[in-house]
């Protein structure tokens, strides 16, 4: 065998090598949750989030790639308040009888050491649909003590204009539309 030949097929085989195939997470539903602040007049915060959450997240270390795919239920709206979580289901608010879900679909970029650092995608969101860049402020991955397999897990976050969305309720009396978002999602990988 001459060496150019032997040369191209060790490139080849290393290149192959390095091209790992995406992997599959579920989210975890018992371990994420999107908890976000919502202003109440400039005097107090109501601090809350949403108990039910489904996705998937696809991710290529060594491509450097990925995305996300996330369903939030609206109506699992939780204050730690009933009146408020009723009122926050409501038409005047978050419509979670004509609007149930909030859907995130992104992808993972800015990849630093094989973990992502930020994912560009897009809100759906009381039935509209706007661009929104997250950050992820952590990313780690382990393997689950118990089930054997790898789970990730991130802390991410974001700040969004509300009323861009169609829920301004209270913006006429002084309340910022602006809403900090945080998520602490866990995904493990698919049998």
């Amino acid at each position: 065998m001459n060496a150019a030949l032997l040369t191209a097929l060790i490139a080849l085989a290393a290149s192959g090598a390095a091209q790992a195939a995406p992997v599959i997470y579920d989210i975890d539903p018992a371990h994420t949750y999107p908890s976000f602040e919502a202003d109440h007049m400039g005097i107090s915060f109501w601090r809350g989030k949403f108990n039910s959450t489904r996705g998937t997240v696809t991710l290529d270390r060594a491509a450097g790639s990925g995305q996300i795919d996330v369903t939030v239920g609206v109506g699992s709206i939780d204050f730690g308040h009933d009146e408020m979580n009723n009122h926050a289901k409501g038409a005047d608010m978050f419509d979670a009888t004509k609007f149930p879900e909030a859907t995130y679909i992104g992808r993972l970029t800015a990849f630093v050491d094989g973990a992502p650092t930020r994912v560009d995608g897009e809100l759906t969101l009381h039935g509209v649909t706007k661009p929104l860049a997250l950050t992820i402020r952590s990313f780690k991955c382990i393997e689950h003590p118990m089930l054997k397999r790898e789970l990730c897990g991130a802390d991410v976050a974001v700040t969004l204009d509300r009323a861009a969305f169609g829920i301004d309720a209270g913006k006429d009396y002084g309340f910022s539309m602006e809403v900090p978002l945080r998520i602490q999602v866990e995904a493990i990988v698919r049998e």
